[in-house]
């Protein structure tokens, strides 16, 4: 888990990567449609910058406040040790905390001013043994968490004296006897990775920070009668105060000695940064450099309320208490009546029992996962056309927007995944007038395609009203024609019942020449017999002579008559065969008429049935043309 973190009220303003020293720390990102800058923690020293700039309290930080209460209720053994700036940060509550922390269980309650002391007898011993000239001051984590990550070739210029809070936590665990577990009440978000660092021992186990502390005891009624803490100290008590250290090595060294004050969250950084390779080889004229993160001092810390930076307070009970401690002691390492040789002398003999060697520390390299790639020409370039900056003048146009100090910068924060190019305010404003000339070119299409649209509309509802018109005259057509398959249906109903009609009278007609044919024969019989009775009657005629004259006469003409009935029939016949031949074929042709006429009228009724069809669609037809034409109309006015 981080040590800083965002929480829900980050709206991605880039103001904590424009103040953060560690490029990489800050990271953006996008979660939920919404744009965010998450903290890394590996990259991340807690230097609280990000704190003073976020206008939405979008950051907050983790200690261990609740765990030590809950280790309190479980009955753990815990003594306390107190920051400096603790008394002069609540002097109207300190013995009353300390008290309800007391009642709440804590053991042994020790102020680390008097480490403070410790670590300024360390500082000076280790100089003059060792010559150490043109260090960097240790007491503040984020400086050291800086240099582990960002400058590794500094960490040999880092003292490897203890700062105050270790001084004393070494000093509580070898030389007082203490096996509690001990927590710092603490003014510093840092304070949390020096304590958790393996090159510091493991000797405290709590930070727990003003903020949180006196929220938690404020919010859970639980100051106590007053209560001190035990152990005397000197001119420790300043060590919260800018250029602290550098004021105690003074009152035992004198002022000849140059001791370099740097402080600031940003400031502190660009000046290791700028000086890194003269520090490094020595090349400083100064004993050493009393570097802070703070700009004022761990009076007013990173973990200390907000409300309290607003007035100098603090800074005034500070100064109360140092001059209670240079009061005119005699034996007194910080006493005024003494020269600095005098007060070093006496400072050495307070801590004569101490060994140098219990209150040093190592420093290790963390840099390899602080690394920031930086790209090449060609990569940048690649980097820049994606953000549209094609030229020299958009490339520098360095407005610091992004968070970033310039625009090659932005570029390797990108080609690092820090960093997104949207995030670039002039990315977005090129992107914008980009499309505001798409939307335009758009727009003119658009309109462009609205009038053709519009005339094609037009055009179509011309066509429309010819489709209405003809639709018109086939619905009129096609009523006519269904008049006339009515009529044509009825004729031929007339035609068939004709047919049938003539087929009947052809049978008919057929039986009665079948009776003529009989009644032909009867008379060609008749006419054979009464041929042979004319003949017999002539030949009797003859016999009789004269007498027999007049019937021969009349035998005569019966025998003419036999003979014409007889041709007479004969012709019927033939005329009859004649007649049959016709009829035959008149009654084949009437049943293929029959045949036909049916069809026709079978076609006839289906024509009659389509027709109707065809009137139904044709009102659907017209129906829904006007429908479309009203729809068409209307998407033409709306188009317009």
């Amino acid at each position: 888990m981080s040590l800083v973190f965002t929480n829900d009220n980050c709206v991605g303003c880039n103001k904590c990567i424009s103040t953060c020293s560690c490029l990489g720390a800050n990271i953006h990102v996008e979660e939920d449609g919404t744009s965010r800058i998450q903290v890394d923690g590996d990259k991340c020293i807690a230097c609280g910058a990000c704190f003073d700039v976020c206008k939405h309290n979008a950051r907050e930080f983790n200690d261990d406040t609740e765990r030590f209460f809950q280790d309190l209720a479980r009955g753990e053994r815990i003594s306390i040790l107190i920051a400096p700036a603790f008394k002069a940060n609540y002097p109207a509550e300190y013995e009353q905390a300390l008290g309800g922390l007391k009642r709440a269980g804590v053991n042994r309650m020790i102020s680390i001013s008097f480490a403070a002391d410790i670590t300024t007898w360390g500082y000076i011993n280790y100089v003059q043994q060792n010559n150490f000239l043109g260090g960097i001051s240790q007491p503040c984590p984020a400086v050291v968490g800086y240099i582990e990550r960002y400058i590794p070739e500094l960490i040999p210029k880092l003292f490897p004296v203890h700062s105050p809070m270790m001084c004393g936590a070494v000093y509580a665990k070898k030389y007082m006897g203490v096996t509690d577990k001990l927590a710092f009440i603490s003014p510093c978000i840092a304070k949390k990775m020096e304590i958790d660092d393996p090159n510091c021992g493991g000797y405290i186990s709590y930070n727990v920070t003003f903020d949180h502390l006196m929220k938690y005891m404020r919010r859970n009624n639980l100051f106590g009668a007053p209560c001190t803490d035990e152990i005397e100290y000197g001119l420790g008590s300043e060590y919260p105060m800018p250029g602290g250290l550098k004021e105690n090595v003074f009152w035992f060294l004198g002022e000849s000695v140059f001791v370099r004050q740097m402080e600031g969250e940003k400031h502190m950084y660009e000046y290791l940064e700028k000086n890194k390779t003269r520090i490094a080889n020595g090349a400083t004229p100064y004993l050493f450099i009393d570097a802070l993160n703070c700009s004022q001092g761990c009076l007013y810390g990173t973990a200390t309320e907000p409300e309290k930076n607003e007035t100098e307070d603090a800074l005034y009970e500070l100064l109360k208490i140092r001059e209670e401690c240079k009061k005119d002691i005699k034996k007194s390492p910080w006493s005024k009546k003494h020269t600095p040789e005098e007060r070093l002398k006496l400072l050495n003999k307070q801590f004569e029992k101490l060994n140098l060697n219990d209150f040093l520390r190592r420093y290790t390299d963390k840099s390899a996962n602080c690394k920031t790639e930086i790209p090449s020409r060609a990569e940048l370039d690649a980097i820049f056309t994606e953000m549209k900056k094609d030229t020299e003048a958009k490339r520098h146009i360095d407005c610091s927007c992004c968070g970033y100090e310039n625009c090659t910068e932005m570029a390797t924060a990108i080609h690092n995944g820090y960093n997104v190019k949207e995030n670039c305010i002039h990315y977005i404003k090129d992107m914008v007038e980009y499309e505001k000339m798409e939307i335009k070119a758009l727009a003119d299409e658009i309109n462009t395609q609205k009038i053709e649209i519009a005339e094609m509309v037009e055009m179509i509802n011309a066509e429309f009203d010819g489709l209405n018109c003809s639709v018109e005259q086939m619905e009129a057509g096609n009523n006519a024609n269904a008049d006339e398959s009515t009529g044509i249906s009825q004729d031929v109903l007339n035609v068939t019942d004709f047919c049938r009609k003539l087929e009947d009278s052809l049978d008919e007609i057929s039986e009665l020449l079948a009776e003529l044919k009989d009644n032909n024969d009867q008379v060609v019989n008749i006419a054979t017999k009464t041929n042979l009775l004319a003949l017999n009657a002539s030949i009797e005629a003859a016999r009789a002579g004269e007498a027999g004259r007049g019937f021969s006469v009349v035998a005569s003409e019966i025998n003419e008559l036999a003979i014409s009935s007889k041709e007479t029939a004969g012709n019927s016949n033939d005329g009859q065969n004649k007649i049959e031949k016709a009829i035959r074929e008149i009654m084949k042709e009437a049943q293929e008429l029959l045949g036909v006429v049916d069809k026709v009228c079978n076609r006839t009724q289906n024509l009659a049935a389509s027709t109707e069809e065809i009137a139904a669609s044709s009102a659907s037809v017209t129906e829904i043309s006007s429908s479309i034409k009203d729809k068409l109309q209307t998407l033409v006015d709306d188009l317009c």
